[in-house]
């Protein structure tokens, strides 16, 4: 068995770390606060949510636990829909459902099957607002009225902003601010949003959730882990060989995961350097046809900034005279607006500290190869 797991929900022995982080929101929803999780996408925020859910699972006393991912939404109809599959998916029993269906009263979705998972499927013909904000109230409402605690994770809750018409952000913390049986965990990967949205005087949200930042993994914890999950299924893995990968990865979550998956599985027993170069070789070569479309989305100054970028690997003065000089990418205000475009369309992650913000290619593989070019 591969024990690097690629899907979020990933069994207790094979999670790496995150103990400081699991114990922190623990803590924070055992004291009754809703949580702001923010983090850069794919590194590993979802499957912390799960992991936390799993502690609160073998509880005696436990919670209903709901999670929510509005990633795909476009609108309140769609966040509706996701939210009363999420809500089904728990309650699994028909009775239940039934029960649930019939206390949405006058404005029932209709339900389908997937037909690849078997799940039940929501849609919501709602003709006004007035339906939607009843709707939104009743699934609120129907969580407020479970037997026992209910958490709710919404994950890429910054989405509601991209909603077009009535204002999502503000009927929600109108609905939730007076629910006492129910807590959040709201997750987003758009820091600057999530940050606006709970810290500005200006938003619905503001200081409503305890804001937690997850960071990277360390990475003497995470070569450990690498090691410890090669040794658990009679292989081994050369330190070199791990240090080559939490560099080549940037100790980017997701990355060495699928990377480290790709290593176990092409070795008998040992793997070496040569095994982790081979692989993430082959890796680059197998996305090499969809990075190459996304050059068809960006103008060519976009297309260059981002290759400079790359080939830097993390830059700290984007529109500073020594870098777009060496890169040839003209006037800092052109400079700017790159940059800025480029933020915006996720293609480079700005990380700020204290001193300033730094700038890199926001998918890792795609910045591998973007560097060769």
């Amino acid at each position: 068995m591969n024990p690097f797991y690629l899907i979020p929900h990933t069994p207790e022995p094979y999670f790496c770390d995150r103990r400081k982080e699991t114990e922190d929101l623990v803590r924070m929803l055992d004291n009754g606060a809703n949580v702001t999780l923010i983090s850069p996408r794919r590194y590993g925020k979802t499957g912390l949510i799960y992991h936390v859910f799993d502690q609160f699972s073998v509880r005696k006393d436990a919670p209903e636990l709901f999670y929510v991912d509005i990633y795909a939404t476009s609108g309140v109809d769609d966040f509706l829909a996701v939210f009363a599959e999420a809500i089904a998916k728990v309650l699994k029993k028909d009775s239940l459902i039934k029960s649930f269906l019939k206390f949405l009263g006058r404005i029932r979705p209709v339900v389908s099957q997937d037909p690849f998972s078997g799940e039940p499927k929501y849609s919501f013909t709602l003709q006004t607002d007035a339906d939607r904000r009843y709707s939104l109230k009743a699934l609120l409402d129907y969580l407020e009225h479970r037997p026992g605690r209910v958490i709710v994770a919404i994950d890429e809750f910054q989405q509601i902003r991209h909603y077009e018409g009535m204002s999502m952000e503000a009927l929600l913390r109108t609905y939730i601010q007076p629910l006492t049986n129910v807590q959040f965990i709201f997750s987003g990967s758009r820091r600057h949003v999530m940050a606006d949205m709970f810290t500005s005087e200006k938003s619905p949200f503001y200081e409503s959730a305890a804001l937690y930042v997850l960071d990277k993994i360390d990475r003497d914890v995470y070569a450990r882990f690498i090691s410890a999950q090669f040794a658990g299924q009679n292989k081994s893995i050369t330190p070199e060989a791990i240090d080559y990968i939490l560099d080549w990865t940037r100790g980017h979550t997701f990355y060495t995961q699928f990377l480290c998956n790709r290593v176990f599985s092409s070795v008998k027993k040992e793997a070496g350097l040569v095994d982790v170069l081979t692989a993430a070789d082959a890796i680059l070569k197998e996305n090499s046809d969809s990075f190459l479309e996304r050059r068809a989305l960006l103008t060519p100054r976009q297309w260059k900034f981002l290759i400079a970028v790359a080939k830097e690997g993390e830059v700290s003065e984007p529109t500073g005279a020594a870098f777009l000089q060496q890169y040839d990418l003209g006037a800092p205000s052109t400079a700017a607006r790159l940059l800025s475009a480029l933020t915006e369309k996720e293609l480079l992650l700005e990380t700020k500290f204290p001193e300033g913000s730094s700038y890199c290619v926001y998918n890792v593989f795609f910045s591998r190869w973007l560097e060769r070019l």
